[in-house]
C-alpha cells in the first residue's frame, strides 16, 4: 500500500507506525489492518510486478499520481478506482477512470457504494457496485477480491453511471449538510435528497446517453445517496457552514475537523458548476448551482431551500425534460 510519508506529532513516520502497530493511527485509528498490508512511502517501488491496482486517493492528486507511473506499471496491469470526482478540461469534464486508462494505457473499473469506512472497518454490513465497460471476466474477478461476508458487491455494466453516482452524491451531501446546520427538519432533508438524485440522473444522462436507468437503483446510486446525506464528512462539514452561517469557510472547517482528509463535495460543486456553466445547463440544475454559490460565499446557506422558485428552463438542453 503506497502511503504518503507524514511525520506525526510524536516525530515517527506514518509508514512506520503503520508497519509496526498494523494500524493506521492518523486516518482509522483503532483498527488493525491485516498482516499482509505493507506501508510503503515510494510510489514506485509499492506499484512495481503488480498486476491489479486499486486507486484510493483524493481526486486532486490522481492527475500528479498517473504522470509519476507513467512507464512504471506492469503490462497488461487491471486497475479500479474507488475515486469520486472529475477532472475538468478544456476538451470538457474527464472521469478519474477515465484519467487513469488514458494516462497509463490500461483498463480501469470503478467501484463505489453505500460505503463510509470506519463502519466497513468493523465489519457492518454493507454492499458495494463494481462498474466496468465490455470484460465481465475482469469485474467478476474484482467482486472476488473484495467481497466478504459483510461486504457485498455487485457487477453492472455501466462505469460512467456508477463512477457519477459515487461524484456527484458528494454535492448533494453538501446541500443536506445546510439543511441540517439550519435545522430545517427531515422533510426538507427527503425533498432535498429526492431533488439531489433527479438531478444526478439528468446530468449523468446528458454527459453520457449510454447511462442505465437501472445504475441509480444499485448501491453506488440511491443507498450511497442516502448514507451520505445521514453520515459522511460532507454532511458534517457542510453542516458545521450552515451554522456558522457561512462565515467561516470550508478550508478553515476541513483543517479543523477533519485531521487531513479531504473534502470532495465542495471541488465537486466547483467542477460540476465550470461543467454547467461551459454547457449553458445552469438552469436545468438549481440545486447543483446553488451548491457551489453557497460554498463561494455568493448566496447564504438558507438559499438551498429557495432555488426551488426558479423553474428549470427545459428547453436549454433537448430531451433533458424527461428525465425530471
Amino acid at each position: 500500500m503506497w502511503v504518503f510519508e507524514e511525520i506525526l506529532p510524536s516525530g515517527e513516520k506514518l509508514t512506520d507506525v503503520i508497519n509496526s502497530t498494523n494500524e493506521n493511527v492518523k486516518y482509522l485509528p483503532g483498527i488493525k489492518l491485516g498482516h499482509n498490508v505493507v506501508a510503503i512511502p515510494d510510489l514506485e517501488n509499492a506499484v512495481k510486478d503488480a498486476n491489479m491496482l486499486v486507486f484510493v486517493t483524493p481526486h486532486q492528486f490522481v492527475e500528479g499520481i498517473c504522470k509519476r507511473l507513467v512507464g512504471k506499471v506492469k503490462e497488461g496491469v487491471e486497475a479500479i478506482s474507488l475515486i469520486k470526482g472529475m477532472e475538468v478540461k478544456m476538451e470538457g469534464p474527464c472521469m478519474i477512470s477515465s484519467l487513469i486508462s488514458e494516462q497509463l494505457g490500461i483498463n480501469c473499473c470503478v467501484l463505489m457504494g453505500a460505503n463510509i469506512a470506519n463502519e466497513i472497518a468493523v465489519e457492518k454490513f454493507s454492499e458495494a457496485t463494481v462498474g466496468y465497460r465490455e470484460n465481465r471476466e475482469i469485474a467478476e474477478k474484482w467482486v472476488t477480491l473484495f467481497s466478504t461476508p459483510y461486504f457485498m458487491v455487485s457487477p453492472v455494466q455501466d462505469v460512467e453511471g456508477v463512477e457519477l453516482c459515487g461524484t456527484l452524491k458528494n454535492v448533494v451531501a453538501i446541500a443536506a449538510g445546510f439543511v441540517d446546520g439550519l435545522e430545517m427538519g427531515n422533510n426538507t432533508k427527503a425533498a432535498i435528497m429526492r431533488i439531489g438524485l433527479r438531478e444526478m440522473k439528468a446530468f449523468s444522462k446528458l454527459l453520457f446517453p449510454s447511462v442505465k436507468d437501472t445504475t441509480f437503483f444499485e448501491s453506488c446510486g440511491v443507498a450511497d445517496l442516502i448514507t451520505t446525506c445521514l453520515g459522511g464528512r460532507n454532511r458534517k462539514v457542510a453542516e458545521a457552514f450552515a451554522k456558522n452561517g457561512g462565515k467561516r469557510s470550508f478550508d478553515e472547517l476541513e483543517a479543523e475537523m477533519l485531521q487531513g482528509q479531504k473534502l470532495q463535495g465542495v471541488s465537486t460543486a466547483r467542477e460540476l458548476y465550470e461543467v454547467l456553466s461551459h454547457r449553458g445547463w445552469l438552469e436545468l440544475f438549481p440545486l447543483f448551482a446553488t451548491v457551489h454559490e453557497i460554498c463561494t460565499g455568493h448566496l447564504p446557506p438558507s438559499a438551498i431551500v429557495e432555488y426551488s422558485e426558479h423553474k428549470p428552463n427545459f428547453s436549454l438542453a433537448q430531451g433533458s425534460a424527461q428525465y425530471y
